[in-house]
């Protein structure tokens, strides 16, 4: 019986694409990442306001080299860089009752369900 080799050539790795990095399974940020979660949680996820946990976890996995190394400046922590006049949704259409989808006239019945002049239309 002949073996099956369907790859002849050499097969090269490559490094992830930016944005994908390894797990931590050391815990080596495990207290960063915490941190900025409890951040998140505790501004119902205005992520604006854990900039500096964001930038310490960033950081921390950069030193340990969980991902690749970069400036902070361009990854959009520059001192210049700075949210400003961010509101937060305060969720008035929802208070005044209103319900996504529910303006969309949909037909209560599957196709097939439907009259048979109906299919066309």
């Amino acid at each position: 019986m002949s073996s099956m080799n369907f790859s002849s050539s050499k097969q090269y790795v490559r490094p992830p694409q930016r944005g994908i990095f390894p797990l931590d399974h050391d815990a080596e940020c495990k207290v960063f990442m915490k941190l900025y979660l409890e951040c998140l949680k505790e501004s119902r996820d205005v992520h604006h306001k854990c900039r500096e946990k964001s930038k310490e976890y960033l950081q921390c996995r950069m030193d340990h080299e969980l991902m690749a190394k970069e400036n902070l400046d361009e990854m959009g922590f520059g001192r210049d860089q700075k949210v400003v006049g961010a509101e937060e949704y305060d969720k008035s259409k929802e208070k005044a009752g209103f319900v996504a989808g529910k303006h969309i006239d949909k037909p209560n019945s599957w196709w097939w369900e439907r009259k048979r002049k109906d299919w066309f239309q």
